[in-house]
C-alpha cells in the first residue's frame, strides 16, 4: 500500500515510522524536519522502540502516486489550511483523521466523501528536529468510518497498522470515540498547560476539583449532543480517568504546555473551546471549560507579546 501523511509532526512521523515497514509511506512535513529525515533519518525513542527510520519525507506531495490513504495528523489549528493546499490530493480520496478535538472530520468532509475518523492517546515529544519520545500510552487507536460504522476499506486499514506494531481498534461509533478523547484532553491538557506540571500532578485535590467539574459539562454537553459515551456518567468516567488514564499518563507534558513553550497556537479552540461552542448551540453553559480556554488564550498572548516565559 501507498500512504501519504500530510501534517506530519511528531505524531505523524512517529506513524510514518511504524508504517514503513510494512508498506510505502511517504510524510509531509515542515522543511527543517523533511530536510533533517532526508540527511540523518528519523530518530524515535520510547514505548513504540528505538531506532532511526530512513523515511520518504518533503515539504509536498510526490507526483503519480495513487495513495490508498491519506492521513492528516496536524495541528487541529491546521486542518482548513491543510484541506485546501492539497484539495486536489483529498478529492475523492480515503482520508484520515488522526487528530485532537473536535470539528476535524467536518472540515475534511468538505474535500472528500470518504472520511475515516480516528483517535490515539499516546504521547509523542519533541526532542529535536526530527527526534520523537514516544512517552505513554493510554489505550489503542481507534478508528472509524465517519461520522459512524465499519467498513471492508477501514478494515484494510486496522490490519495494516496492527501489523505495523501499534495497537488499534475499529468501532462503528467514532464519534463517541472522538469525544471521548475530549473528555480527557480537556481535563487534564489545558490545566496541564496553566500549571507547568506532568499530567500525574493533576491528581491532587485541588486540581482535581477543577477536573471534575470540566468533565461534568463536557459530559453534560455531548450527551445533549446525543452521543452516546462508553460511561454511564460523569462520575464514572472520573474514576476511569484517575484510575487508569492518569496513572498511564503520569509522565507525560502536555501538548498546550509544550505548544506554548514553543511559541505556538494551541488546540484550545478545538477542545474546551469547541466544547464551550457547542453548549451555547445547544442553549448550555460551560463555565469551567470557559475559564480554562480564557487562561490558555492568555497565555497564548503573553507568551507571543514576549512578556511569558515557561
Amino acid at each position: 500500500m501507498d500512504i501519504l501523511i500530510l501534517g506530519a509532526g511528531a505524531v505523524g512521523l512517529s506513524i510514518a515510522a511504524k508504517l514503513s515497514a510494512v508498506c510505502n509511506v511517504h510524510a509531509v512535513s515542515r522543511k527543517r524536519h523533511a530536510e533533517r529525515v532526508m540527511s540523518q533519518g528519523f530518530r524515535m525513542s520510547g514505548i513504540w522502540g528505538e531506532g532511526t527510520y530512513d523515511l520518504s519525507c518533503s515539504e509536498d506531495v510526490p507526483e503519480d502516486v495513487d495513495f490508498d490513504y491519506i492521513f492528516i495528523t496536524s495541528k487541529s489549528t491546521a486542518t482548513g489550511d491543510i484541506c485546501r493546499q492539497f484539495s486536489g490530493v483529498l478529492e475523492n480520496r480515503e482520508v484520515v483523521s488522526m487528530q485532537n478535538g473536535l470539528g476535524n472530520e467536518e472540515i475534511i468532509a468538505g474535500y472528500t466523501d470518504h472520511v475515516i475518523g480516528g483517535t490515539i492517546i499516546t504521547g509523542f515529544e519533541w526532542k529535536g528536529d526530527a527526534q520523537v519520545h514516544v512517552s505513554v500510552e493510554s489505550g489503542p487507536m481507534k478508528l472509524g468510518r465517519f461520522p459512524s460504522g465499519i467498513d471492508g476499506t477501514v478494515m484494510r486499514l486496522v490490519t495494516l497498522i496492527r501489523e505495523a506494531g501499534i495497537r488499534v481498534e475499529a468501532t462503528d461509533s467514532i464519534k463517541s470515540s472522538i469525544w471521548s478523547k475530549v473528555l480527557y484532553n480537556s481535563a487534564l491538557n489545558p490545566l496541564g498547560a496553566v500549571m507547568g506540571v506532568p499530567y500525574g500532578r493533576l491528581g491532587n485535590t485541588h486540581a482535581w476539583s477543577v477536573i471534575e467539574n470540566i468533565v461534568s459539562e463536557v459530559f453534560m454537553v455531548a450527551e445533549a449532543d446525543s452521543v452516546i459515551l462508553p460511561w454511564g456518567s460523569a462520575g464514572e468516567y472520573l474514576e476511569y480517568l484517575h484510575d487508569v488514564q492518569l496513572p498511564n499518563t503520569a509522565e507525560h507534558h502536555s501538548s498546550m504546555l509544550q505548544d506554548i513553550s514553543s511559541g505556538r497556537k494551541t488546540e484550545i479552540d478545538f477542545i474546551n473551546g469547541a466544547v464551550v461552542k457547542k453548549a451555547h448551540e445547544l442553549g448550555l453553559e460551560a463555565h469551567y471549560n470557559s475559564f480554562i480556554s480564557e487562561q490558555i488564550r492568555f497565555m497564548e498572548d503573553l507568551r507571543a507579546d514576549r512578556y511569558y516565559e515557561l
